[in-house]
């Protein structure tokens, strides 16, 4: 039986080999973290055969770090560290033919200046993919850590400056000073973007507009002409109101509710993603950070929006990262 077993199991690369080039050619230097507890993505089920998902190079801080320096001859001055946090393949199901490979990932990056390190993106989430062929699995996995990279080259610090030793608790570091997550009392107003929100800096003259029955229809611009006063859901994170938060959604504006872990939607993944979303937008979206955005312009006031008296019971907490704002699928 182990020899049947050893003879089944064959071996899917995840080639690096995207362009990464900085455009604006701003950035040095990437230099790798690799902090993966379990260096070994994972093993997957196709047509009777198990199928072990391996980086074309073991070494993956110089497969990154090379990879960077081939693709820009041209160098600016920003040194980005990239933290490896955790990425692993699966099937919970593997016996099941319908049951699909799911990919778990977690990366975050920072900008180093003068030996201090400040936050720049972050990217984690469980995916569902499109298919179980490895090939497919690995350009899925190739494209988390390109995304990554390209969009860490335009991202703004968020936070104050950190030590190195820091970086293996950065986001209770960060969050403790914030005033999202300081405990002080939320400012109410209308947030155009998950940073104003962070920062608790709500656009001026911005305000709710509701319809009789007491539901947010859209956002005004009180400094607008009658013509231009209309701003689009798609267009704002959300808005506060007596101190409770809500988020911009396609069934509506949800409430945010706060716990220990953070900020989170009661919600179906499908009321937060638009049905018609593949892998590929999202994984790019949730890089940037403009998962928000995205979903956003599903919004409308037709049927899609959520009744009052929709049963959420049995719906789970989606929760939204602490340091991008992006949903959080597991």
């Amino acid at each position: 039986m182990l020899a049947v077993s050893l003879s089944a199991q064959k071996t899917e690369v995840v080639e690096l080999k995207q362009s990464i080039k900085d455009r604006k050619g701003t950035t040095k230097s990437i230099t790798v973290i690799d902090n993966r507890p379990d260096k070994e993505i994972g093993n997957i089920p196709f047509h009777k055969e198990t199928f072990t998902l391996k980086f074309a190079n073991v070494d993956l801080k110089n497969y990154i770090e090379n990879w960077f320096l081939k693709d820009n001859k041209v160098k600016g001055n920003n040194d980005i560290v990239l933290m490896l946090e955790d990425l692993k393949v699966y099937n919970e199901d593997p016996e099941e033919k319908t049951s699909m490979t799911k990919i778990k990932f977690k990366f975050s990056s920072f900008i180093k200046r003068n030996n201090k390190y400040y936050f720049l993106n972050r990217i984690q989430n469980v995916i569902t993919s499109d298919s179980n062929f490895p090939k497919y699995i690995a350009s899925q996995i190739s494209n988390v850590v390109t995304g990554m990279i390209r969009e860490s080259y335009v991202s703004l610090p968020l936070g104050g400056a950190m030590s190195e030793g820091d970086l293996t608790n950065y986001e209770n570091f960060i969050t403790k000073n914030s005033l999202l997550f300081g405990g002080t009392e939320l400012k109410d107003g209308v947030y155009k973007d998950f940073r104003s929100f962070y920062e608790q800096k709500p656009e001026p003259n911005y305000v709710i507009d509701k319809n009789k029955k007491g539901r947010v229809t859209n956002i005004k611009d009180t400094n607008a002409n009658i013509n231009n006063e209309v701003i689009g859901n798609e267009e704002v994170f959300g808005y506060i109101e007596n101190g409770k938060a809500y988020r911009s959604t396609p069934v509506g504006y949800l409430e945010m509710i706060k716990d220990d872990k953070g900020f989170y939607v009661i919600a179906t993944k499908t009321e937060l993603i638009p049905a018609n979303t593949g892998n590929g937008v999202l994984i790019g979206a949730m890089a940037g950070g403009i998962v928000g955005a995205m979903i956003g312009a599903a919004i409308d006031s037709g049927p899609g929006r959520r009744g009052k008296n929709v049963d959420t019971s049995e719906m789970p907490n989606v929760y939204l990262d602490s340091l991008t704002g992006s949903y959080i699928f597991n």
